[in-house]
């Protein structure tokens, strides 16, 4: 429980920080007079700024509350997977990727991930299909949506039910006039926080260091040998090398196939900026993913995951180690920090699945252009598709809190994992190969959801087994089956197809 002086202090801060916000917003909300400028902005962005924003859009809830709350479960193994070689294959996969994404994608205007896939293969049907898929980003959402409540019913000693609605209403509302102009000087302010945030959490247990690092693991090992060694075989999703280390490397190669993350680029105006926007994005997210060793602190803090009597779930585990083991001052800035790692994805998960359903699904449904009168009705649509996220986040962030299978994570993980595992073989044919027939991104993105769910709900695999499942091992699965299959396709097929757009070379 926060102490009073905690409770009353947060509560002004939340109040100056959403005052900061509403007033960014009706900033950007001034330059946005089309649904293009709420999609990519009309204004121009220095590359660092864009870069702290990426890198702040990158690092969620998950990455500062709810993983160290899966480290502080399973020790040293979850540190090994989420904090070296996950990011590691996800830097890689971002170099590669993002400047080729970023020439056709400034070449087409594309606004959405679907967008970009529908032209690049010529395919409206292709692009739809994305766009209905992009739907289980839903799942990613609830996932910040708990964690935000957790940070704030935890500081606030307020009912979680009632926080999660209060904040469902405010990020939404204003997320339906601000856009990507409002949003970037937003996300650039809360990378800020968050890296001063990220300095205090990794510092927060320098004591147990005093002794070197074989102090830290005697003492993890003291509590249970398992949270000391590189491996934990009773965990869930640390078992061995294949968990730990090849699906981390998997997954993280993968997740940058999110629409959220890729199109970042696009903000640029000018492609000399590229380098310094991606330099900017990696060195901050070496500091972010390295957070979750907060997660050992936590542990060592509450050795049987207890507070005064009451065992603590998964995803209330780091809220309680800040409220309880900084003062007021300094865990007020953890607290902004933590709400500023949640605000940032959450804001840019809302304008690009709300401008995907609107440009993707809705536009070609209702059949208005772009070049007609009737297109201003779109910005106003997207603020309707915007309300109808809110009601569905709301909902399943309210079952998430009351019934939690482990952790909301286990739940995200699930959905946005099948996501990019399907959405893998288009951009990585679209971006390297020339000649490609549309059958092989589509076959392999089908192979790729069936797997995906197959392995997850059949339990296919003893890594899928039981009441938690890994949907890591299962993504795996996914992402190798789509390469064989679209490969396999794409040998037969690749004679009788026409070349697909060529990308625009500097």
């Amino acid at each position: 429980m926060a102490s009073p002086s905690l409770a009353i202090a947060t509560t002004v801060l939340i109040a100056l920080y959403g005052a900061v916000i509403l007033f960014l917003v009706i900033r950007g909300a001034r330059q946005t007079t089309s649904l293009s400028d709420y999609a990519v902005g009309s204004l121009a962005f220095s590359p660092v700024m864009v870069g702290l924003s990426l890198a702040a859009s990158m690092t969620s809830a998950a990455t500062f509350i709810i993983n160290p709350g899966f480290i502080a479960l399973y020790g040293i193994s979850g540190v090994i997977a989420y904090a070296l070689f996950l990011p590691l294959a996800l830097y890689i996969s971002l170099i590669v990727l993002t400047k080729s994404f970023r020439r056709h994608g400034q070449a087409v205007k594309a606004l959405t991930m679907a967008q970009w896939i529908g032209t690049r293969y010529g395919s409206k049907r292709f692009a739809f299909f994305f766009a209905v898929l992009s739907l289980l980003l839903v799942t990613f959402i609830v996932l910040i949506a708990v964690g935000m409540t957790k940070v704030l019913s935890k500081a606030l000693n307020a009912d979680e039910i009632w926080i999660l609605g209060g904040m469902i209403v405010f990020i939404f509302g204003y997320m339906m006039f601000g856009g990507a102009n409002s949003m970037v000087y937003t996300n650039a302010i809360q990378a800020g926080i968050m890296i001063i945030v990220a300095i205090l959490l990794l510092t927060s247990g320098y004591e147990h260091f005093s002794g070197g690092i074989h102090s830290l693991l005697e003492r993890l090992a003291t509590i249970d040998p398992a949270l000391s060694t590189w491996n934990n075989p009773g965990s869930p999703l640390f078992r061995d090398a294949f968990e730990i280390i090849f699906c981390s490397m998997v997954v993280g190669v993968a997740i940058v196939c999110q629409l959220h993350l890729i199109t970042r680029s696009l903000l640029l105006k000018d492609d000399s900026q590229v380098n310094k926007f991606l330099a900017t994005t990696v060195l901050v997210q070496i500091l972010f993913f390295s957070v979750v060793i907060a997660g050992l602190y936590a542990r060592l803090a509450f050795p049987d995951l207890t507070v005064d009597g009451q065992p603590l779930k998964m995803d209330g585990i780091i809220p309680a180690y800040v409220v309880s083991e900084f003062p007021v001052w300094i865990g007020l800035i953890v607290i902004l920090g933590l709400l500023s790692a949640g605000l940032s994805t959450l804001e840019n998960l809302i304008q690009s699945l709300s401008t995907t359903i609107t440009v993707d699904i809705i536009q070609p449904l209702t059949g208005i252009r772009e070049d007609t009168p009737r297109a201003a009705s779109l910005v106003w649509i997207n603020r309707l598709v915007i309300a109808g996220l809110a009601v569905v986040s709301f909902l399943y962030s309210r079952e998430q809190l009351l019934h939690p299978n482990l952790s909301v994570g286990i739940f995200a993980q699930n959905g946005v994992y099948a996501y990019f595992s399907a959405a893998f073989i288009p951009v990585l044919f679209g971006i390297f190969l020339k000649n490609v027939h549309r059958t092989a991104p589509i076959i392999a993105s089908v192979v790729a959801l069936l797997t995906h769910f197959s392995v997850y709900y059949a339990q296919l695999t003893p890594y899928t087994t039981g009441p938690i499942r890994n949907p890591a091992v299962a993504a795996t699965l996914a992402i190798v089956a789509a390469v064989l299959s679209g490969l396999l396709v794409h040998g037969l097929t690749w004679r009788k197809a026409k070349p697909i757009p060529p990308l625009v070379r500097q």
